[in-house]
C-alpha cells in the first residue's frame, strides 16, 4: 500500500478528479482513489496484479492530453470486495481506465472495473443471465497492443463512419442501412461487459448484443447528436473513447438483460477500445457501467448481492 500510495501521489495532482463506476462515484486526487477503491480491492486480493494489454495516448481534437488503458486487475480473491464474496481462486476483473494529463500530472480519470465479472466468478450475480459468452477478455490477437504507434486518422475515421451507419437503424427499419459487412472483420470479436457478454462475427454481435439493445431502447443515438461529450484518441490501428457519459436512451421496450420496460431516460458511461486488422475492426472492446445504468431505474445490484448471499451463505441476520 505505502508503494501504491507514493505513485499515485508522484503522478497525480492533488486535486484531479476520478470519475469511476458506480458504486465509488466521484473522487479526489491520489488519497480518495486508493482509499476508495484501490485499497479495499488490495484487502480483497493481497497478490493483486495489474496485466495492461492495451495503452493508446493521443490528444483530442480539443487539445487534450488521453492515455487509455485496458487490461485486467488478477489476483487471488481471498476476502469480500464491496460485499462481492470471495471465492479463494484466482480472479480477474477487466477494467477500462481513461487518464488525461495536463503539464506530465493526471487532472482527471475516468475509469470502468467489471464489477459484475467478480460476481459471476463468485457465482453471486443476481440479475438475468448474460446472452454472450463469458470469459477472462484476452489481449489483442495481434500482440501490439503496448507499443501501438504512428498516426491513427484512418482508423479514426473508419470508426466513426461505423457509428454513424450503426445509428442509422432503428430509425430506418431496415438492418442493412447500417452495413455492418463494409466496416467489421468477419471474425471479429466484440468483448462486453459481464452482464451482456462476449460476441462473435456479425451473427453473435447482432443477437446477443445488439437486436436486444435496440428492441428495448430503440431512441439511441451518437453523444454528438445530444449535448453529451466523448474523447477520441487513436494510434496506429487502435481507437478509443471515452464519455462520462455519452449515450441517452430510453428503457421503453423489453429485451436489455432482463429489464422490463422502466419508461425512464438513462445516461450510459460506456468506454471503448477498437483494433483494426487490414482496413476493417477485428476486435473491439466495450465496458458500460452496468451498475450506475441500473441503479438509474432503482435497482441496487450489490443491496441484491448482500441479499443472495444473506441467505446463501446462512448468516446470522438471515438466521434471525
Amino acid at each position: 500500500m505505502p508503494a501504491m500510495r507514493a505513485a499515485l501521489v508522484a503522478v497525480m495532482s492533488g486535486d484531479a478528479v476520478i470519475r469511476h463506476c458506480h458504486p465509488f462515484g466521484e473522487l479526489r486526487g491520489p488519497y480518495g482513489f486508493l482509499d476508495a477503491a484501490f485499497g479495499p480491492l488490495l484487502d480483497a486480493m493481497p497478490d493483486l496484479e495489474r496485466r495492461d494489454m492495451i495503452v493508446v495516448a493521443g490528444t483530442t481534437p480539443q487539445g487534450d492530453d488521453w492515455v487509455g488503458c485496458m487490461g485486467n486487475y488478477m489476483g487471488t480473491y481471498r476476502a469480500p470486495f464491496l460485499d462481492i464474496p470471495p471465492s479463494g481462486h484466482l480472479a480477474h476483473m477487466r477494467y477500462h481506465e481513461f487518464y488525461r494529463l495536463r503539464e506530465g500530472r493526471i487532472v482527471e480519470v475516468q475509469a470502468i472495473w467489471d464489477l459484475p465479472e467478480l460476481m459471476m466468478q463468485a457465482n453471486a450475480w443476481p440479475m438475468a443471465p448474460q446472452l454472450g459468452a463469458f470469459l477472462c477478455t484476452p489481449a489483442p490477437m495481434s500482440g501490439d497492443g503496448l507499443v501501438a504507434a504512428g498516426d491513427g486518422s484512418l482508423a479514426l475515421q473508419h470508426v466513426i463512419a461505423m457509428l454513424t451507419d450503426l445509428c442509422r437503424h432503428p430509425a430506418d427499419p431496415d438492418p442493412a442501412v447500417m452495413r455492418l459487412e463494409k466496416y467489421w472483420h468477419p471474425q471479429f470479436n466484440w468483448y462486453g461487459p459481464a452482464g451482456i457478454g462476449t460476441g462473435r462475427g456479425i451473427y453473435g454481435f447482432r443477437n446477443w448484443h445488439q437486436i436486444p439493445f435496440l428492441r428495448a431502447m430503440p431512441d439511441r443515438k451518437l453523444d454528438s447528436m445530444g449535448d453529451l461529450m466523448s474523447h477520441w484518441i487513436a494510434e496506429g490501428e487502435y481507437v478509443c473513447e471515452t464519455g462520462w457519459p455519452n449515450m441517452r436512451l430510453t428503457l421503453t421496450d423489453d429485451g436489455w438483460m432482463g429489464i422490463a420496460p422502466a419508461g425512464r431516460e438513462v445516461l450510459l458511461r460506456s468506454l471503448d477500445f477498437w483494433r483494426m486488422e487490414d482496413g476493417l475492426i477485428r476486435e473491439n472492446w466495450v465496458l458500460v457501467d452496468l451498475l450506475d445504468l441500473y441503479r438509474q431505474i432503482g435497482v441496487d445490484v450489490l443491496d441484491r448481492v448482500r441479499e443472495f448471499n444473506k441467505a446463501r451463505f446462512g448468516t446470522r441476520e438471515f438466521a434471525a
